[in-house]
């Protein structure tokens, strides 16, 4: 499922507000201004909230780019000779931003002769957007971190005979993305207690971006392609070049171009382009969803009436006996049916029409922690684990939580309606 902009003609994205690279080694802050002047004209059609809401942003995070990193810079020689020359013998996957490598590079630190994994990404050829997307990366994931982040590991930013090169270095994650362990052709689906971890590790990275910061980021892309797997099973987003800074004090939203996934975004957002920490907790409750029945969001292959799965779950959630129809066939049922259940109710109260009605990420985490503890509890955790095709470990504490007394489903028809919507 690929990502694009809805485009009303409406909005655009202000150049001014994707902070610049700055005060790093081997990077042409000429170019990053020049680049930013170019495209100045984009900014003529915004309307003047967004002009407002912008300007007060600068001066609310005037440092941000100035933030301690830990990033390395390399050249385009060391990434070539990384990933054999950019060779399709290690190319990982193409995606709109361009193509990722796995490569090998030299271990920094006290050990530089060892060598570890990483994944590299080159940017394609598609202008100010998608050297937007890469200064956006740069800086979130160069400021950030957390164990359910990937990590930015460095960047490079060089000319040569083709040009400027730009590419982002990040932390091998051997395990791929969630979509593809979601998707019919993965030899081995995900057992319903790793969907249960993945699903906490996903908030507890949305959690700190929204609240644990001194600064709130909206990644405005959550789809299960962007959350990837480390070798234990460890789920961690990924992809920040749409993200954005969240409103300052006194802000509601911050108003942008809408871009998102088809069947991720958020309806308030795509028919506003008014942004909120709330779209990220809509795009989490479709989530949730596609870990309940193993389907995509949006799939055309599917009869007419299950291509959008909102709309094909909606009759089957007010009925416990009907419930069981939408669970993923692949998944062993003993044990599921109640811990399931109580997921797809925080999914649903994910999935409010209203978004001042949804939960926070945190108010989420704490939900799934109950549903985790629950579940392992009810399910002797040492036989499933070992049945497994992981080796995760599940740190069962008990925990304080909050009632969480299940949304009406019966409700669902004034929840979420689907808009047809043109991309362009």
């Amino acid at each position: 499922m690929k990502c694009f902009p809805f485009n009303y003609g409406e909005k655009k994205d202000d150049p001014k507000n994707f902070l610049s690279v700055s005060g790093r080694s081997n990077m042409s802050t000429t170019y990053v201004d020049g680049e930013m002047k170019r495209s100045g004209s984009e900014s003529n059609s915004q309307d003047v909230s967004d002009n407002s809401t912008d300007s007060f942003r600068r001066n609310a995070f005037p440092s941000m780019s100035q933030r301690p990193s830990n990033l390395r810079v390399f050249s385009v020689s060391e990434l070539k000779s990384a990933t054999k020359n950019f060779s399709r013998s290690v190319m990982l996957g193409e995606g709109g931003f361009g193509c990722v490598y796995k490569g090998l590079i030299k271990k920094s630190g006290d050990d530089p002769s060892t060598k570890i994994e990483v994944a590299v990404k080159q940017l394609g050829k598609r202008g100010i957007q998608g050297h937007r997307e890469w200064v956006t990366e740069v800086n979130v994931l160069g400021i950030v971190e957390h164990p359910n982040l990937v990590k930015l590991v460095g960047y490079c930013a060089e000319d040569d005979e083709r040009g400027i090169q730009r590419l982002l270095v990040y932390e091998y994650m051997p395990k791929t993305s969630v979509e593809h362990h979601l998707s019919p052709r993965s030899e081995s689906p995900l057992p319903w207690i790793m969907r249960l971890k993945i699903a906490q590790d996903a908030a507890r990275g949305l959690t700190y971006l929204h609240e644990q910061m001194d600064f709130q980021i909206i990644f405005r892309d959550f789809k299960s392609s962007n959350i990837l797997l480390d070798d234990e099973w460890n789920a961690k987003l990924s992809d920040f070049g749409l993200a954005r800074l969240g409103p300052c004090d006194g802000l509601t939203h911050v108003s942008t171009a809408v871009v998102g996934t088809m069947g991720y975004a958020a309806p308030e957002y795509v028919q506003t382009g008014r942004l909120t920490s709330k779209s990220d907790v809509w795009s989490y409750g479709v989530f949730l969803y596609e870990l309940i029945t193993g389907r995509r969001p949006i799939d055309r292959n599917r009869p007419k009436g299950e291509q959008v799965l909102l709309e094909w779950i909606r009759p089957y959630l007010s009925d416990g006996r009907k419930f069981q129809i939408i669970l993923d066939p692949r998944l062993e049922r003993k044990h599921l049916f109640k811990s399931a259940h109580r997921l797809a109710m925080v999914a649903t109260r994910c999935l409010v029409r209203n978004p001042k009605n949804r939960p926070n990420m945190s108010e989420v985490l704490e939900m799934l922690n109950q549903i985790m503890d629950s579940y392992v509890v009810n399910a002797n955790p040492h036989n499933i684990l070992e049945s497994s095709h992981h080796d995760t470990e599940i740190n069962n504490k008990k925990r304080l939580m909050m009632d969480t007394k299940p949304a009406d489903c019966t409700n669902w028809f004034r929840m979420w309606r689907p808009k047809v919507i043109r991309a362009c």
